[in-house]
């Protein structure tokens, strides 16, 4: 069996979390019914929407922030065609993670990469 680099290893094994699974996952730990935890994440995501739409900033301490970014209007191409085409301006929703965030994240890296094989490492 080939083995991966610690990093690829994580990435292989943290997969894609759906938002199905986050509700599963809120329901497991608060212990409430997939219908409770539901509207829960639902209610934190229509504010955050909500909150952005306003053009409001949100700042969660400890995990980052989501605000809007501004793109200006400007001439693209149509990759069929490679017509021009006019690009108006938009807001793009975008996310800072937070320091506190970034460092748990990098210390659950460190641990990785720091431990042995799972065969003991041993030649």
């Amino acid at each position: 069996m080939d083995h991966l680099e610690p990093e690829e290893e994580i990435e292989d094994k943290a997969g894609v979390m759906t938002k199905a699974e986050l509700v599963d996952e809120v329901a497991r730990v608060v212990q409430l019914t997939k219908k409770q935890a539901e509207t829960i994440v639902n209610i934190v995501f229509d504010s955050i929407v909500d909150s952005l739409r306003s053009g409001q900033k949100i700042e969660l301490r400890g995990f980052g922030s989501f605000r809007l970014r501004s793109r200006k209007s400007r001439t693209g191409r149509n990759p069929k065609t490679g017509e021009k085409v006019e690009v108006p301006s938009k807001k793009i929703p975008y996310f800072k993670p937070g320091k506190e965030l970034k460092e748990l994240i990098n210390k659950v890296m460190e641990v990785a990469v720091a431990a042995p094989p799972p065969d003991g490492g041993g030649a």
